[in-house]
């Protein structure tokens, strides 16, 4: 048996494999393939357009697959979101839809947008934040380059930003959220009511969601000798609390523990000075709670 699983083709392509590789599944895929291998034979992988995925989903065409919040309220995929993965093509932070006009455009509230033109890729989560301020606006479908519309073709665009560089580039400024958007695995009710295609999924989410967790941290241990244990440990702001056991040599203890990672190069020289030897850094690949 195996599980169908979509992952988004595009931008979230390259994050994605990331994600999947330190959680422990290798996938390689040609230039222009949309199959790619997996070293899991109980996997199938088809990458599809996250705008699709969910659709697909609903329609039992894949058993599960990855795609934003965005997209999921957008097509109203009636879907089981099984976890929520924190990620985007620049970051690890929730991507945001935001409502954006030209610098200098008189436009500063929803309310302001009554009679405009709206130009966006998330045509229907825009008319229900529309509805919501209880504006009526034209809003048009945008096949890309959304952000150079501007005064020109449109009053305002509803876009994806995860920094806002883009927007500053094109003179624009972001006048309100309309939606934040996380990736979801998300899985149809025939599969999720599959209990091996279920345990299948659960797992996958448990292994995407340690990967995640292990983003920016680094393990740290070394050797500590007993008078300096406690100035050592004062010095550690642990993930929890530090693994401390006892070396064979008398009165030498091995403290082990998971910081951030920015903090590795300060932290260092510190323990060095209050006593800490072989003191080694490794990097994490799954933290799983």
């Amino acid at each position: 048996m195996k599980l169908k699983l979509a992952l988004p083709k595009g931008s979230l392509q390259a994050a994605t494999f990331k994600m999947f590789e330190k959680a422990g599944f290798k996938i390689v895929v040609g230039q222009r393939s949309y199959f790619p291998y997996v070293d899991d034979e109980e996997l199938e992988i088809t990458l599809i357009r996250a705008q699709e995925i969910a659709r697909y989903v609903q329609e039992e065409i894949m058993d599960a697959g990855l795609t934003g919040k965005d997209w999921i309220e957008e097509s109203r995929a009636e879907v089981i979101e099984v976890c929520d993965l924190v990620y985007a093509k620049q970051s690890k932070y929730p991507v945001r839809w935001v409502l954006a006009v030209p610098v200098d455009s008189k436009i500063k509230t929803a309310r302001d947008l009554e009679g405009k033109r709206i130009a966006t890729e998330l045509v229907s989560v825009t008319k229900d934040y529309l509805k919501k301020n209880g504006v009526s606006a034209e809003v048009e479908f945008s096949w890309g380059a959304t952000e150079v519309k501007p005064p020109k073709l449109v009053d305002a665009i509803v876009e994806l930003t995860e920094t806002g560089s883009s927007l500053e580039a094109n003179n624009l400024r972001i006048v309100d959220t309309v939606l934040t958007s996380t990736t979801r695995l998300i899985t149809n009710k025939k599969a999720f009511q599959d209990s091996w295609k279920r345990k299948k999924i659960e797992n996958i989410s448990i292994l995407l969601k340690g990967a995640l967790e292990a983003e920016g941290k680094a393990g740290l241990k070394m050797n500590v000798p007993k008078d300096c244990l406690e100035k050592v440990i004062s010095l550690l702001p642990a993930l929890k609390k530090p693994t401390i056991a006892s070396l064979s040599e008398e009165d030498w203890f091995d403290v082990e523990t998971i910081i951030e990672e920015k903090l590795v190069r300060t932290l260092i020289p510190e323990l060095k000075q209050a006593g800490a030897e072989g003191i080694v850094e490794y990097p994490l690949n799954k933290i799983i709670y």
